[in-house]
């Protein structure tokens, strides 16, 4: 696999990384993020005992709420904004994110329109991280889409719909969700972004901000890579089908690539649900994150109350908030 200057110095520079195809093993050691979790821990008195958390007066679950759940609380992914991956395994539906990064909702649809991404291959499965797919040899022509954009790796928040958490987060001074996605804002700047939470897909780039453009792209597989945010510009999240994802074997060279061709995954074809005759589209409804139900749902893991748990927390992480996805539910 040939090897670009540029890429040897984004590795380099910040590995491990979501980067390009073209990448080699990086010459200095990978700094140590500390853990937020430790820092957050507060310090206890020798000797005294811990109080357990009080048990909250909210008794559902997740599960009593959705089962509770009105029609009026789901959605329907726009057919438009959502994409079908095809492998010999099954298919992964992505839902895009135009409101967060348009320019590269609107190539990388262009590229699927063109047939850029059929007979390419899963090159890079990278344990705990991510699943990234491209050309392999770097060498397709682009018809209409572009190969790179200008990085779109926040926006101003005015104008976003927000649903916030109410517990703090070691990243943004607030974090909530935006119809389905999970995103973070800043008062101070004004300004709003997606998230790197499990199941995100972004697009890979080297080391110029300015590099990626969507021929690369890669789904978070592992613990939410949270340093990421801001630096790489996301633009979906998987609906459906991450355990044909997940399920890959991990890649042995340096970052979670294959070594060898034949041990890349084929990928068949990716198509736009739109451009789908409806008999073959999957049918799937979304949580809203605008509803009483999804606050709900949010209070239900902040405060576990199945009978399995002794302490319920009373706070929750925003990768740790499920967006419910279902089958339409028969009316």
């Amino acid at each position: 696999m040939t090897v670009s200057r540029v890429a040897r110095r984004a590795l380099q520079v910040a590995a491990p990384c979501v980067c390009a195809v073209a990448c080699a093993a990086p010459t200095s050691s990978v700094p140590t993020v500390p853990s937020a979790a430790a820092s957050s821990v507060e310090s206890v008195a020798a000797g005294a005992p811990t109080p357990s958390p009080a048990a909250p007066a909210f008794g559902k679950t997740m599960s009593d709420i959705l089962a509770s759940a009105q029609p009026d609380d789901f959605r329907t992914p726009e057919p438009e904004n959502t994409l079908y991956l095809e492998l010999a395994s099954g298919r992964v539906v992505m839902e895009l994110a135009p409101l967060f990064a348009p320019n590269h909702v609107a190539n990388v649809k262009a590229l699927v329109r063109e047939g850029y991404f059929d007979g390419t291959a899963i090159v890079r499965v990278h344990e705990n991280y991510v699943v990234q797919w491209a050309d392999p040899d770097g060498k397709r022509e682009l018809r209409g889409a572009q190969r790179t954009l200008a990085a779109e790796f926040e926006r101003p928040a005015t104008g976003v719909a927000f649903t916030p958490l109410p517990d703090r987060d070691t990243y943004a001074s607030e974090v909530g969700f935006s119809n389905g996605f999970p995103m973070a804002r800043e008062s101070a700047s004004g300004s709003a972004w997606l998230v790197h939470c499990y199941g995100m897909l972004g697009a890979g780039r080297d080391n110029s901000p300015d590099s990626g453009g969507g021929t690369e792209l890669y789904v978070v597989i592992g613990h939410a890579p949270r340093h990421l945010d801001r630096n790489v510009t996301l633009f979906g999240r998987v609906l459906s089908g991450m355990e044909r994802l997940t399920s890959l074997p991990r890649g042995t060279a340096p970052l979670g690539f294959y070594e060898k061709p034949e041990q890349r995954v084929a990928i068949r074809t990716v198509r736009v649900a739109a451009d789908v005759p409806a008999a073959e589209r999957v049918a799937l409804e979304v949580l809203r994150t605008d509803t009483e139900a999804f606050r709900n749902l949010v209070e239900a893991r902040r405060n576990r109350r199945e009978s399995w748990f002794v302490n319920p927390t009373g706070r929750v992480e925003l990768c740790n908030v499920p967006v419910p996805v279902r089958a339409p539910a028969s009316r």
